[in-house]
């Protein structure tokens, strides 16, 4: 078998333990098949033999994604599907291109059901506007697997439809042994919960934001934007996603605004003012994630988020790099 067929049958059996050998050899195997890695490292003049753990690895800034077709083993396939990020321009919008669709999907069911149960208990509705009218987004493609998964009744997407929503969601709390995810755009949310605070189908939901505000909204941190989202659907506390184009794995927050990720998605933090300072023990800094089911782009991407990493394995996400631009997948928080 290729190192490719061996490294995804093992990837869903990854543990804390066995991650970060599967990450070295990832590395070592991108270093040599990712051209604009493999360039990045020659300009850095880093010797491969010297990478011997995880803080020895190089990460690619996150603007590759913009510029360059960011595919490892190239010449072995063409994209069967490209997930673009919100942009104003085609220019803005960062590529990652999709080797194999269905492993996309499967490994974010797999980590969403670590989490939060079969998605067969789950009746998943969303209002995604901004990622729907801009298209190619990987968030959409995940909640329609979700929602085909489920086997729900309703249709998940609602875009500007408030009122069917509404209905929707009415229905779906009807319904016995299953739970109901509400999944937006933090706009989005904050105006539905807006027109329709108070009534009983916003209340005793799972909502979960996925950030942004799309120059619709100021930008709140976190806990703010948690608080008016609450006095729409109730004072349980609202759930996080984080991930991004980029990436094909996610990390959730479950109402104390700490995200959790599985073994699959490693966090490491870096000096903010040295990108080649990163350690697996820093408390705060600059987050760099090890995404290990991004065989065929880049698993090693240097984000511009801030984050804070707590002594259980989560970490926080603090807010932005300076003169960075403000992602959909974040919230800016102090």
């Amino acid at each position: 078998m290729s190192f490719r067929q061996d490294y995804l049958s093992a990837l869903p059996q990854l543990t804390a333990a066995t991650a970060p050998a599967a990450a070295l050899a990832l590395f070592r195997y991108q270093a040599q098949n990712c051209l604009p890695y493999q360039e990045y490292l020659t300009a850095l003049g880093r010797d491969l033999r010297q990478v011997e753990s995880l803080a020895d690895i190089p990460f690619l800034p996150i603007e590759f994604f913009k510029t360059h077709a960011v595919r490892t083993a190239a010449n072995e396939w063409e994209p069967q599907e490209t997930f673009l990020s919100s942009g104003t321009t085609q220019q803005q919008r960062s590529h990652h291109f999709v080797r194999e669709p269905e492993l996309y999907r499967y490994h974010a069911a797999r980590i969403f059901e670590r989490y939060y149960g079969p998605l067969t208990g789950w009746t998943i509705l969303a209002l995604l506007p901004s990622y729907l009218e801009q298209g190619n987004s990987s968030l959409v493609a995940m909640v329609e697997h979700f929602a085909r998964e489920s086997g729900q009744r309703q249709p998940a997407f609602f875009l500007h439809d408030h009122a069917a929503l509404v209905q929707a969601l009415g229905e779906a709390k009807r319904e016995a042994n299953r739970k109901v995810l509400l999944i937006g755009v933090s706009y989005a949310l904050l105006d539905f919960a807006a027109a329709y605070a108070g009534q009983p189908e916003l209340l005793d939901l799972t909502v979960l934001e996925t950030g942004g505000m799309k120059g619709r909204r100021r930008e709140m941190i976190r806990e703010e934007l948690h608080q008016e989202l609450q006095q729409g659907f109730g004072p349980a506390g609202i759930h996080s996603e984080y991930g991004m184009t980029e990436m094909l794995g996610q990390a959730y927050s479950f109402g104390d605004g700490r995200f959790h990720a599985p073994p699959q998605l490693q966090i490491l933090l870096r000096d903010p003012s040295d990108p080649f300072s990163v350690s697996e023990s820093l408390a705060a800094g600059a987050l760099n994630v090890i995404d290990l089911a991004n065989i065929d782009s880049c698993a090693f991407i240097e984000t511009k988020d801030l984050a804070r990493r707590h002594p259980d394995g989560s970490f926080e996400v603090l807010g932005r790099l300076d003169n960075s631009d403000v992602r959909g997948c974040n919230q800016m928080a102090t």
